[in-house]
């Protein structure tokens, strides 16, 4: 399955939602008085055609790249098309980020005629998806925003936008859930679901309540196909309004930090580390140095338990909670280190524009030629180098054992390990290469329990998995 990222303001103002009433034939009321609102939003973006600094010789990453190397250089320019939602008659208008995230010009096209003006980017949050553009035009139609916290689950909604181009489109359905999160489409993730069908060109468009107010900005589905299957997301409509307010107001969304990289402890993870089973919260996989988790004696494989006595259930509750406190906000937390509990006090400090910090660059290793690691299955691995480093876009403190193949019925991928993938650690032993990694694999005992740090996908985690 894939996740595609599908002056004051007057109309902020909330209102609690009705139950329906009686039997209603339609909708056409509630589209009339929201479409003027809903806006289709047009990008452009220049790009260049690059070779990779790939060892071209090597035939397993052709395979990682999916049998295809660029060839030559130049410069193309891409189109985009998704949608928007007036939110102020004076021209500012919400969408989604990964919608304009990398434009070089956005345009804005307004009502069935399609009224086009040239729109600014005022600021985005990649953190929630959600961006705040403005036109300058006076006397637009707004959206009122509904209270998004006081959606439930069985409330009808209508989704507003321009799927594939079709422009003013509505479609209708019901929540299907609400604090939805864990899909990794971004790191704070409260979304409302909803089995109204959401396509491509819906995204940063409307989903509003039975009385024409805004519920939540659309941003993603859940699909095998590429096209609606009843599973969408959207960001919640107070939170946008949050966001949109400090981008306003700040240019940037202004959140408190303690500079760990977390995930959630499944019973997987938790057996490996050797944790009761009751034990919930939120796995450390990285700590960014000279943070506030680093100063206060936070470890990678700590699980975080608790915020100021509130217990954490998972990695998303910790995100949610530490992002919206501010910078200098005291806080107690509450760790597990291998079965013992501890209390760390910290001041949270502002995220800074990137999470992952960068620490001294590492001696270089000597280049080694692809490894067999069989007893994590079939599975190949090679050194960290330059190029490697290069065209994976891997930071520059990351060192360890890059995964370029592996059968896909191996425990390794079985556990979501994946090529492109670099191996840090094997049950808290540090691996700093190829050969590294199957001398501290062939000390492992049979049938023993493997836990790994692994680098994926901008972030290092823990991984656990059974040898064969």
């Amino acid at each position: 399955m894939l996740l595609v990222c599908a002056g004051a303001f007057p109309s902020w103002a909330q209102e609690p939602a009705r139950t329906l009433q009686g039997s209603i034939t339609s909708f056409a009321p509630i589209v009339e008085k929201v479409a003027p609102t809903v806006v289709t939003v047009f990008t452009t973006q220049n790009v260049s055609k690059t070779v990779l600094p790939f060892p071209l010789s090597d035939e397993t990453l052709r395979e990682f790249f999916g049998g295809q190397l660029p060839q030559g250089q130049g410069k193309q320019t891409l189109e985009g098309l998704g949608s928007g939602v007036i939110v102020s008659a004076d021209g500012y208008i919400l969408t989604a980020d990964h919608v304009v995230a990398k434009a070089n010009e956005i345009m804005v096209g307004l009502g069935a005629e399609l009224r086009k003006y040239k729109a600014k980017k005022v600021g985005a949050d990649p953190g929630t998806d959600v961006a705040l553009l403005k036109i300058e035009e006076k006397n637009l139609p707004a959206i009122t925003f509904a209270d998004s916290d006081k959606a439930r689950a069985g409330d009808v909604v209508l989704a507003l936008g321009n799927p594939f181009g079709l422009r003013q489109t509505v479609t209708m359905g019901i929540i299907s859930a609400v604090g939805r999160g864990g899909m990794g489409i971004v790191d704070y993730e409260n979304f409302i679901q909803t089995d109204a069908a959401i396509n491509m060109g819906n995204s940063g468009g409307a989903l509003v309540d039975t009385e024409g107010r805004l519920l939540g900005i659309n941003s993603a589905i859940l699909t095998r196909s590429g096209g609606s299957q009843g599973v969408g997301f959207a960001i919640p409509a107070n939170l946008a309004r949050d966001v949109m307010r400090s981008l306003r107001e700040k240019g940037r969304v202004i959140r408190g930090y303690i500079g760990t990289s977390v995930q959630t402890l499944t019973p997987e993870l938790a057996d490996a580390l050797k944790l009761k089973a009751q034990v919930s919260g939120a796995l450390v996989g990285e700590v960014s140095p000279k943070s506030p988790a680093e100063k206060a004696g936070v470890k990678t494989g700590d699980v975080i338990t608790s915020v100021n006595g509130k217990k954490i259930g998972d990695a998303r509750e910790l995100r949610l909670m530490i992002g919206s406190m501010s910078p200098g906000t005291k806080v107690q937390i509450e760790i597990n280190r291998e079965g013992q509990k501890k209390t760390l006090g910290l001041d949270l400090v502002e995220m800074p524009a990137t999470a992952l910090q960068s620490a001294a660059e590492a001696p270089p290793e000597e280049s080694a030629q692809p490894e067999k690691s069989t007893v994590f299955g079939a599975v190949v691995v090679a050194d960290v180098t330059d190029d490697v480093r290069t065209a994976l876009n891997l930071p520059k403190e990351v060192q360890g054992a890059v995964i370029v193949e592996l059968d896909s019925v191996s425990p390794a991928a079985q556990a979501g390990l994946r090529e492109g993938d670099v191996i840090q650690e094997v049950n808290k032993q540090s691996v700093k290469n190829a050969k590294g990694l199957v001398a501290v694999s062939k000390k492992l005992k049979p049938n023993e329990k493997i836990l790994m740090r692994v680098y994926s996908q901008g972030r290092s985690g823990y991984v656990a998995l059974e040898p064969k």
